[in-house]
This record gives structure tokens, sequence and C-alpha cells, in this order.
């Protein structure tokens, strides 16, 4: 009976050291464009679009997932729909990545904010941005 005790607290305690390395926490907000100047050989871009980034905020966990929630608007008058092809991230070792995927449709004009997941990296994220 101690021996069930002891296996349920351990696996409790395993448990809870898991859910802590899964908890997102906020690098920063970014309302700028930050301009980074890694060499880009691959001449690596976002699919042009009608997207313009208002402001984004960076998140993290222990696990090394990526997120970001992006507060986009549609500068066009008609409808468009986002794709994770249309954003790119830099990474701070100067690697470019788009999200996994995802869709959003906007109105013309239309401004939402959009949680987006740029899977596991060990190095944070720098900058998003679109192409227009």
């Amino acid at each position: 009976m101690i021996k069930q005790f002891i296996f349920i607290g351990v696996f409790i305690s395993f448990s809870t050291l898991a859910g802590e390395n899964d908890v997102l926490k906020v690098e920063r907000v970014v309302t700028e464009d930050l301009k980074i100047a890694f060499p880009n050989e691959k001449n690596t871009r976002a699919q042009a679009s009608d997207f313009e980034i208002k402001n984004y905020v960076m998140m993290s966990n222990e696990k090394g997932e990526r997120w970001a929630v992006l507060t986009l608007t549609n500068e066009s008058t008609g409808t468009r729909t986002l794709e994770q092809y249309h954003l790119l991230a830099t990474f701070a070792d100067g690697e470019r990545r788009s999200p996994n995927e995802f869709k959003l449709n906007f109105q013309g004009r239309e401004t939402q904010s959009v949680t987006v997941n740029f899977g596991e990296n060990k190095f944070p994220i720098l900058t998003i941005q679109t192409e227009q």
C-alpha cells in the first residue's frame, strides 16, 4: 500500500513539472518594425499579401515552443484570407520560418488578432514580417 502512495506521489510530481514546461511566457511586445540584418542566402520571404502587422507579442515555454499573438489589418477593401505563408519569423540564429498551418478570413479593412505557432526552436524569435 505504501509503495502505491509513493508511486502516485512521484507520478503527480512529474506531471506537475511537465505541466509547468508547457506554460507560455511573454518574451516581449513589438510595436515598431525592428530591423535585423542576417544574411538571407536562400532569399526566403513571406508571400506577398494585403496584410499589415500592427503589433505582436512573442511567447515561448521551457520546451522551446515559439508562439506569437499578432494583430494584423487587411489593407484591401476586399475579403482576404491570411495563411501561414504570408508571415515569416526571423530567429536569433538567422533562420527564417513561417508558422504552422492556419487560415483566418478578414473582411475589407478589418483588423484581427491571431495566435500562431512557429514550432520548437532553441533560439527566440526576433521579428515577424509580411510582404506587401
